[in-house]
């Protein structure tokens, strides 16, 4: 198995991070969808295929994909949009249990369930409040994630990974998961072990992003079928029993807190800047400066509804220009266009205050320079893709050490 590639289906692509990351190692995506269900106009699937080529990638509502048309592959991965798990009712035929229509976790569910020869490994992402979802029931969504997928034959290993933490120049938390089916040896190890060892030392997480600290494990048992846990799971507790590590194995959680460990360099705002080359358009004009600096500072103040209802309002003041010796905030969706905004980025040049450019939000998720840059696609879509994508960084890590765990071990 010296050379041969593992074989991906990436979902939920986006403009290809986690491609990028995986292609630094000997994994192959044969097989990609992404498709935008609120718009005409599928930009991302279009970046994709200008960076990846159109072969083998569909653009297509992954809910109305057949099962048989996914090619069968080792490796199932994708960045799930975060909505809620819960299962309405039970079915009383041989299908089982069935989430809400337009709930893409039950569409990797049915790929899941339906593929005769399944993927053995699974490498999902998605935002940390997964873990602690709903406010109603806290950790409910996350408890029937893992059930279905100890339903389907898996062991789940996870992590709450900030990247700015590991060196990397954003700070942007997200949660990570990798899946083992119960036929590989990695699942068959994971039995034998201490699950604190695996989650400390020895499992894929603690090999790509060290921790430094041992954790007193709690064990949570899953009992009941998928119904019963969107009734019944943490009804009465305030807070998640879902820590930032851990680990699902035949039905059994065992989870804990880690602090992560790295000495290593680190790169800031101040290192991804394009001082120099940056068009005026960036600027912020001296007119509109007065309005920045309201949002981006501390306010108490009575609002008002729509209704006349009058409220005080507070919040606290932002660093305003973004320091550039540390990393950088995380970016969002709307961090394109020049309406002043306190969630924006900006930070001091030569030249006065400007906002970033398309290719420093890339550099910041660790795109090449210009990966997203296509005839017809806008600075501000530019920056919505980087506000949706992820660190690629933290994909070539992950991908890195599972790939040495598949090929030493399966």
């Amino acid at each position: 198995m010296e050379n041969k590639k593992i074989k991906v289906a990436e979902l939920f692509a986006g403009v290809g991070g986690f491609r990028l990351g995986l292609e630094k190692s000997n994994y192959e995506i044969v097989w990609s969808n992404q498709w935008e269900p609120s718009t005409k106009l599928q930009h991302a699937s279009k970046v994709y295929e200008a960076r990846f080529g159109k072969e083998n990638h569909s653009n297509q509502d992954i809910a109305t994909v057949p099962t048989k048309d996914i090619p069968d592959h080792d490796l199932l991965v994708g960045g799930f949009p975060c909505q809620d798990y819960s299962v309405a009712t039970t079915l009383h035929n041989s299908k089982g249990l069935k989430g809400k229509k337009g709930v893409l976790w039950w569409t990797i569910h049915r790929i899941l369930e339906e593929k005769k020869k399944k993927p053995k490994y699974l490498f999902l992402e998605n935002v940390d409040r997964l873990l602690k979802s709903p406010a109603s029931q806290r950790g409910r969504d996350f408890a029937v994630m893992l059930q279905s997928l100890n339903d389907l034959g898996y062991a789940v290993e996870w992590r709450v990974i900030n990247a700015a933490e590991y060196g990397m120049p954003q700070r942007r938390r997200r949660v990570f998961f990798i899946g083992y089916h119960k036929s590989t040896s990695t699942c068959k190890s994971i039995n034998k072990i201490s699950k604190e060892k695996w989650l400390v030392e020895d499992g894929t997480m603690a090999s790509a992003f060290p921790v430094g600290q041992t954790i007193s494990l709690q064990e949570i048992e899953l009992s009941g079928d998928l119904v019963e846990i969107t009734n019944e799971f943490n009804k009465e507790g305030k807070l998640s029993p879902f820590h930032n590590t851990g680990i699902m194995i035949n039905g059994k959680v065992y989870t804990g807190k880690t602090i992560p460990s790295y000495d290593g360099p680190r790169k800031v705002l101040g290192d991804i800047l394009q001082n120099g080359e940056v068009t005026n358009e960036f600027f912020i004009d001296k007119d509109d400066l007065p309005k920045w600096d309201y949002l981006k500072g501390s306010k108490k103040e009575v609002r008002k509804t729509k209704d006349g209802y009058e409220y005080n309002y507070a919040e606290g003041s932002m660093i305003f220009p973004d320091a550039l010796d540390n990393a950088s905030r995380t970016i969002i969706t709307g961090e394109g266009g020049k309406s002043a905004s306190r969630f924006k980025h900006v930070v001091n040049s030569d030249r006065g205050l400007r906002r970033l450019t398309p290719v420093e939000l890339e550099r910041l998720n660790m795109f090449p320079d210009n990966h997203t840059e296509l005839e017809g696609i806008t600075d501000t879509k530019r920056a919505f893709f980087m506000g949706n994508a992820l660190v690629v960084g933290v994909i070539e890590k992950i991908g890195e050490e599972l790939y040495q765990r598949i090929k030493n071990n399966d």
